[in-house]
């Protein structure tokens, strides 16, 4: 299993959220999402699409980050966010 957020010179930002409690979920994103710097990049991997926290994304960040699907299979989703 992934690091749940992993720093790489020039690199996006992991964050693999199948390893952290639903609970928590929205709220470690969110953390996450607000520790990024303009131009930074975070790698998120979950196993469902979760577009009631990028719905919830829009509502909180507006256009302020960039949601791009990099893989959209059932099972494995890998969206990067990047910070404008």
């Amino acid at each position: 299993m992934l690091p749940n957020l992993q720093i790489l010179d020039g690199q996006p930002h992991l964050f693999d959220a199948r390893g952290v409690a639903k609970r928590f979920r929205h709220a470690a994103i969110f953390g996450a999402l607000d520790a990024l710097h303009p131009g930074e990049t975070m790698q998120f991997v979950n196993d469902h699409d979760p577009l009631p926290l990028i719905d919830q994304m829009h509502q909180r960040y507006g256009g302020t980050v960039e949601v791009k699907y990099v893989e959209r299979q059932p099972g494995n989703i890998v969206i990067r966010f990047t910070r404008r």
